[in-house]
């Protein structure tokens, strides 16, 4: 369905009762990505996926975009449903959209998930942005699909999973160059570590071991600014751990939701892992 919000039209889908989830997808891709996850959350959440503006069957409004447009967006679809305050799941960019959103609508999430994201980049991380940006917009989302695979998924799982990284494929190549160059720009400009002090908001904060992209250091800086948040790591993953690590995502999604829920005591699990040091992110 699409729904006017923010004056542009935004697809999404709504399944299940309960308190209500937003899964928020990541660069390139589309609410699709939840695919696998959608089923084992529906049971406990009302669940919401949709498409970030530039991507999927949502509207591709002109650029410049930016983080504060990707919020504004996500409030006004909030607002189209009827929904005063949700739970805020998002990984890589869906997380960023997450963490502009609790900055400046603290009081209409109630508990956040962030996946494989970070709250700044780097210099030279933000040049690949604008590269990845120039890329899809002189020759198409074509020569950046092989690359991005490469980083978002670990060897073993390619191997193991070729229907889901295909899947994923499919994905990268429909998307917009247009809404992906303009979300690629306004990912860049995102820095908002020092204000994440100011979270008072249950949070969680989720990486793969293996992420190149955003790897455990930026997850754990998150984690070290936002008061009283939890940090996992899950082994041998890479970028994408909805998608390599299901079951394991989505038990630490519900085990978040119901940390802040009344009455609802909160799951534990034994992935609690102590980071090891890498490099700076060979890519984004």
């Amino acid at each position: 369905m699409k729904a006017i919000a923010n004056g542009i039209g935004q697809f999404y889908q709504r399944i299940g009762d309960g308190p209500p989830l937003v899964l928020i997808h990541a660069l390139g891709l589309s609410h699709r990505l939840w695919d696998e996850l959608v089923p084992r959350l529906a049971g406990v959440c009302q669940v919401v996926t949709y498409d970030v503006r530039g991507h999927g069957q949502s509207d591709v409004p002109p650029g410049p975009y930016s983080m504060a447009d990707f919020a504004e967006d996500l409030v006004g679809l909030l607002d189209a449903l009827g929904i005063e305050s949700a739970h805020l799941a998002g990984i890589s960019m869906g997380g960023m959209i997450a963490q502009e959103f609790v900055l400046t609508w603290p009081q209409r999430v109630r508990s956040l998930f962030l996946a494989d994201t970070t709250s700044e980049y780097h210099q030279e991380a933000r040049r690949q942005l604008a590269e990845r940006a120039r890329i899809a917009e002189e020759r198409g989302m074509r020569p950046l699909v092989e690359p991005t695979l490469d980083r978002w998924f670990t060897r073993d799982f390619r191997l193991a999973e070729p229907g889901e990284v295909e899947r994923i494929r499919a994905m990268l190549e429909a998307a917009n160059p247009q809404g992906y160059a303009a979300s690629c720009r306004a990912i860049a400009e995102a820095e908002w570590t020092e204000r994440l002090v100011g979270v008072m908001t249950p949070t969680m904060v989720l990486v793969g071991a293996e992420d190149r992209s955003t790897p455990p250091e930026m997850a754990l800086k998150i984690h070290e600014y936002v008061p009283g948040s939890r940090y996992e790591i899950i082994p041998a993953t890479a970028h994408l751990t909805c998608v390599a690590r299901p079951d394991e995502f989505a038990n630490l999604v519900l085990a978040t939701v119901r940390s802040a829920e009344p009455g609802e005591p909160a799951e534990t699990t034994e992935l609690d892992v102590l980071p090891e040091k890498s490099e700076e992110p060979e890519e984004l």
